[in-house]
């Protein structure tokens, strides 16, 4: 008898886990069916300070859906060198889109396509009274860190100014930067004008005659990496065409 239950039971239990296995794989094939690309879609890694701009010319794009990641030109770059597929990349610099050139991320030449300045982003009403670079050695200062487009110029307009700043924090995008203004965690934050230009009345935007050599040239290109080729180039079209140039002009950009 004690043989004769104890081959039961393990039949019994043999059955069970062929029929969880059974439902483990019904329910894992159609969730491996969702996580795979949709083959009409389009990943394009760009510049932070281009999130409202692209999220714009993203909106109705024909024949794609088109996923946006925003981050720092050089959080981008280095997510791209370690093998991040994607089909198009737009950087904040020149000096960004020459290292992914090099890095033979490319399909072909990256093109010009906006240009941006440099202005400080101070606490709305601007309490310490900011009217000039100068005037920052009395505010607490968070600027990008120097390997970001947006801190490069730094150390330049220092130099320039015969100022020596030591900020509270050094950010990885723009829009850290911007945050850390909005939120009252600094007085002060070096930003492109697109960024105050956005952020609207949450804080006071402070033009300094110093920032016009501080301009960034944006440039954009279809990479090697592209599930889509012809669908990337299409890309790069409206961005660097004349509805693109209407989208940047509305956010602040400049030519390029």
């Amino acid at each position: 008898m004690h043989r004769i239950a104890s081959l039961l039971m393990h039949r019994i239990a043999s059955l069970l886990m062929h029929r969880i296995a059974s439902l483990l794989a019904g329910l894992l094939l159609p969730m491996a069916g969702c996580g795979a690309p949709p083959p009409d879609g389009l990943a394009v890694f760009a510049a932070a300070s281009l999130t409202r701009s692209f999220t714009d010319l993203s909106d109705g794009f024909p024949g794609a859906t088109v996923e946006l990641v925003f981050a720092g030109s050089a959080d981008l770059l280095t997510q791209l060198t370690q093998g991040a597929g994607a089909d198009v990349f737009a950087a904040a610099d020149t000096a960004t889109m020459d290292k992914a050139a090099d890095a033979g991320l490319l399909a072909g030449p990256p093109v010009p396509f906006a240009s941006n300045t440099l202005t400080l982003a101070v606490t709305r009403g601007n309490p310490k009274g900011i009217k000039s670079f100068q005037d920052l050695d009395r505010a607490s200062l968070v600027v990008c860190a120097v390997q970001v487009p947006c801190g490069s110029a730094f150390p330049a307009l220092q130099a320039r100014t015969g100022v020596r700043l030591t900020p509270v924090s050094e950010e990885s995008s723009v829009t850290d930067v911007l945050n850390k203004v909005i939120t009252g965690q600094a007085d002060a934050g070096l930003v492109y004008v697109t960024d105050a230009h956005a952020a609207g009345p949450r804080i006071t935007a402070v033009a300094f005659p110093e920032a016009a050599g501080a301009a960034n040239t944006y440039q954009i290109a279809a990479l090697n990496s592209s599930r889509n080729p012809a669908l990337a180039h299409r890309f790069v079209d409206l961005v660097t065409g004349p509805t693109g140039r209407r989208v940047l002009e509305a956010a602040g950009f400049g030519p390029p």
